[in-house]
C-alpha cells in the first residue's frame, strides 16, 4: 500500500484529466496544483518527465506515378522539424513561468489547420525533354575514351614519359581500358627507361617471394617492351642485377646507353652477357656502383671499340680500368669522367697523359672530378704528338688541394685549340700566366674559384687577372673567380678589359664572391654587360653590407646598379 506521503506527491505532481464512466456527465474537475507548503517542510522536488524520442522526420517524401518515382523534399510546414535549428532566446526563461502558472491559467493555443499540398501527377508522356541538361544516349554511341585517336594518347602520353619517364606511369595508364592499353604499350614509348625501388625499401634484404616476383616482372617487361629500348637506367639495386642486365641485353638489341647507378653485385657475366648481346651499346656509366673490376677490363678488351662514353666512380682497383683504356681498348672514345664524393679524401689517380693522348685521339670531353691525378712521364716540347686536338671541355675540380701546375696544364692542353670549357676550381697552383699560355682562344667557361682551397685564410695577393679578361674577353660566358685574392686594382682593371670589347657583350654569369671588388668596377661591368642574369658579390669586403647577396635575373641586376649610383 502506499503511504499517505506518497498519495499526496502524485496529488501535487500531475492532476488527472481523464473522465471514467463511473464519474458524473461532466467527470471530476481537474485539482489545481497547490502553491503552498506546511511549516517546517522542505520544498517537495516535482518530478520530470522523460521526453520521449521522436523519430527523426525526413526530408523528403516519395510519390508514386505512373511509370516512375517521384522524390519531393519538404518545403512545406509539415516538415520543419526535420531539419536542426538552434534554440531560440528566451525559450528557458519561458518555460519557467508557465511551470510556475497555475494549470487552470495556462493559455490555451489554438491549433490552426493546414491544408497539405497536393501533388499533381502529370503523365510521364507528357514531360517536356530539357535537352540543354539531359543527353540521351543512343544505342551506337561509345565512352569518349574509346573514341579518341591512338595516336592522339600516344602523343599525350609521349609527353608525361619525357619528364616522369616511362615507368611506372605506363604500367598503371597501360590498366585503364583496352585502347590505353593499346597505346602504352607502343614501343616509341618505351625507347627511355628508368627503374629505380622496386617492391622494397632501400638497403632491405628481399624474401624469396619478392625476389621472384621482382624477377617474374622485370622478365615480363623485357620480353614484351624493350623491343625498341635505348636508354636503360637501373637506380640503388643491390640484388638481382646480373639478373636485369642479361635481360635487358637479350631483349633489347638496340641498346644504346646503360646506366648502374648506386648498384651492387655486376659481375662479369653480365658484361660477358652485353658483348654478346649488345652490340649497339656506346654509352657505359657505372657512377657510385660495385662491380667487378676484371669483368670490366675483360669487357674492353673484347668491345671496346664500340664504347664513346664511360663514367665510373674512383676505387681502389679503378687504375686497371684507367690503364686499360690508356693502352688504346677504347680508339673512338669521346667522353671519360673518374669522379670520387666531396667527402672523399686522399685519392689519387694516375694518369698517363701521353700514353692517353695516343690511344683517344676523338676525345671531347675529359673530366677529373674531385681526383688528384698524378701525371707519369711529361712530355716536352720537341714531341710530335698532337695531344687532344677535339677537346671541348677538361674538368680538374677538386674539395682538397691540387698538385696541378702549369706545366701539367700545358701537357694536357698544349694541342686543344677547341676548348671551350676549363673548370680549374681548387687548383690553387695555376697561375695566370699558366692560363694565357693556352692555345684556345675562343674560351667560354672558366672556373677558377677556391671553395675549398688552403689559401682562403691566407693575405697574399696575386696580380695578372687582366691578362686572363684580356685574352678571352670577346668569347667569355662564365667567368669564376671566387676567393682569388687579386688586388682591388688589379680587379678594377681585369673588369675594364671585360667591357672593352667592341662586338656584343657575351657575359651570362659572373662569381666575384669572397673577392676585393669595389663598387667603381662593379658598376663598370653591369652598366655594360647588358645579357648578365648571374652576379655573385656575397662575402666581398670593399662593398656595401646590404648588396653583398646573390642576384639571379637581369632586372634584379638592375636594381643593384641603381643602389650603386
Amino acid at each position: 500500500m502506499d503511504s499517505p506521503e506518497t498519495e499526496e506527491k502524485r496529488e501535487d505532481a500531475a492532476p488527472s484529466t481523464s473522465n471514467t464512466p463511473g464519474e458524473g456527465d461532466d467527470g471530476p474537475k481537474p485539482k489545481k496544483a497547490s502553491l503552498k507548503r506546511t511549516a517546517g517542510q522542505p520544498p517537495k522536488a516535482k518530478p520530470k518527465k522523460r521526453r520521449k524520442a521522436r523519430p527523426a522526420q525526413l526530408g523528403y517524401r516519395v510519390e508514386q506515378g505512373e511509370d516512375m518515382l517521384l522524390v519531393i523534399s519538404s518545403t512545406t510546414a509539415d516538415y520543419e522539424g526535420s531539419v536542426w535549428a538552434p534554440p531560440r532566446k528566451g525559450s528557458k526563461k519561458k518555460k519557467l513561468i508557465k511551470a510556475k502558472l497555475k494549470a487552470g491559467q495556462k493559455k490555451k493555443k489554438k491549433k490552426t489547420l493546414r491544408a497539405k499540398p497536393t501533388l499533381e501527377i502529370i503523365p510521364v508522356d507528357t514531360v517536356k525533354k530539357d535537352t540543354t541538361l539531359f543527353l540521351p544516349q543512343e544505342a551506337g554511341d561509345h565512352r569518349w575514351g574509346q573514341s579518341v585517336p591512338e595516336e592522339v594518347l600516344i602523343n599525350i602520353f609521349q609527353m608525361v614519359v619525357i619528364q616522369d619517364g616511362a615507368v611506372p606511369f605506363l604500367c598503371r595508364v597501360g590498366r585503364v581500358c583496352r585502347l590505353w592499353n593499346a597505346a602504352a604499350s607502343s614501343p616509341v614509348l618505351w625507347r627511355k627507361v628508368t627503374i629505380g625501388h622496386c617492391w622494397i625499401a632501400p638497403g632491405l634484404s628481399q624474401l624469396p617471394k619478392t625476389e621472384r616476383k621482382v624477377r617474374d616482372t622485370f622478365t615480363w617487361l623485357s620480353q614484351n617492351r624493350f623491343s625498341q629500348l635505348r636508354d636503360f637506367s637501373l637506380y640503388h639495386w643491390k640484388n638481382n642485377v646480373n639478373f636485369a642486365v642479361e635481360a635487358v641485353s637479350l631483349n633489347a638489341p638496340h641498346l644504346r646507353s646503360l646506366t648502374l647507378s648506386y648498384c651492387t653485385g655486376l659481375t662479369a657475366e653480365g658484361f660477358s652477357s652485353l658483348g654478346q648481346h649488345s652490340r649497339s651499346l656506346q654509352n657505359l656509366n657505372l657512377q657510385h656502383s660495385e662491380f667487378q673490376v676484371e669483368g670490366l677490363v675483360d669487357y674492353l678488351e673484347n668491345h671496346g671499340s664500340q664504347i664513346k662514353q664511360i663514367w665510373f666512380t674512383h676505387g681502389p682497383k679503378h687504375d686497371k680500368v684507367q690503364a686499360a683504356i690508356s693502352r688504346g681498348v677504347c680508339p673512338d672514345l669521346e667522353f671519360f669522367e673518374v669522379n670520387t664524393q666531396l667527402n672523399s679524401r686522399d685519392c689519387e689517380l694516375r694518369l698517363y697523359i701521353q700514353a692517353l693522348q695516343t690511344a683517344c685521339p676523338k676525345l671531347k670531353t675529359f673530366r677529373i672530378l674531385n681526383v688528384r691525378p698524378l701525371l707519369k712521364p711529361t712530355r716536352n716540347s720537341a714531341d710530335s704528338s698532337l695531344g687532344f686536338p677535339l677537346l671541348e671541355e677538361l674538368c680538374i675540380a677538386t674539395t682538397s688541394h691540387s698538385y696541378m701546375t702549369d706545366k701539367d696544364l700545358w701537357d694536357i692542353l698544349f694541342g686543344s685549340t677547341r676548348l671551350r670549357v676549363l673548370d680549374l676550381r681548387g687548383c690553387s697552383r695555376i697561375t695566370p700566366s699558366g692560363l694565357t699560355a693556352l692555345p684556345c682562344a675562343e674560351l667560354e667557361c672558366l672556373y677558377w674559384g677556391h671553395y675549398f682551397g688552403s689559401n682562403l685564410g691566407s693575405s697574399s695577393t696575386k696580380k695578372g687577372l687582366h691578362m686572363v679578361t684580356e685574352k678571352w674577353s670577346r668569347t667569355l660566358q662564365q667567368l669564376d673567380i671566387a676567393y682569388q685574392l687579386f688586388t682591388e686594382e688589379e680587379l678594377e682593371i681585369a673588369m675594364s678589359y671585360l667591357v672593352q670589347t667592341t662586338e656584343a657583350d657575351t657575359l651570362r654569369s659572373l662569381n666575384l664572391s669572397g673577392t676585393r671588388i669595389t663598387s667603381p668596377a662593379l658598376r663598370s661591368v653591369i652598366g655594360q654587360m647588358t645579357s648578365l642574369d648571374y652576379l655573385n658579390i656575397s662575402s666581398c669586403r670593399y662593398l656595401p653590407r646590404g648588396l653583398k647577396r646573390i642576384y639571379r635575373g637581369q632586372e634584379d641586376i638592375r636594381q643593384l646598379l641603381d643602389k650603386l649610383d
